[in-house]
């Protein structure tokens, strides 16, 4: 079977609180491992996307309406729909890993990485689609 969840692939969240958000995936793990016996990925999403923002809006008023709430979560295979999308993560790789989860201070140190990274992504103007919800 050919692997779709590589790392850097966007996909959707299908279950759960963040149903309908898009993710990235930053490690997968096809076989499972001894607490999570089935495939699953570490993904990194976006909880709340930056506003609309316009000319007419001052710089203060644009730095505010660009801000990310990112989230950190391992999914199960079944729960992602993949999409044609991928981010380049050279960043994100070494920020998340297996044992981040079992500390609250190290995910919410990731959390602050991450939002750190794709604020700069957004405020660059790259991967506009990942950065838009669904339906808006």
């Amino acid at each position: 079977m050919p692997r779709v969840y590589k790392p850097g692939k966007v996909a959707i969240v299908l279950q759960g609180r963040q149903a309908g958000k898009k993710v990235v995936v930053i490690k997968q793990l096809d076989e499972g491992t001894k607490e999570r016996p089935y495939p699953h990925a570490i993904v990194a999403g976006i909880e709340r996307y930056p506003l609309k923002v316009t000319k007419r809006m001052g710089a203060k008023k644009v730095a505010k309406r660009s801000k990310v709430k990112p989230f950190i979560k391992v999914v199960n295979y079944s729960h992602l729909f993949p999409t044609r999308y991928a981010l380049e993560l050279e960043g994100l790789k070494g920020v998340v890993s297996s044992e981040t989860f079992s500390e609250p201070s190290q995910r919410e140190d990731s959390k602050k990485q991450i939002k750190k990274l794709l604020e700069d992504r957004y405020t660059g103007g790259k991967n506009k689609w990942f950065f838009q919800p669904l339906r808006f």
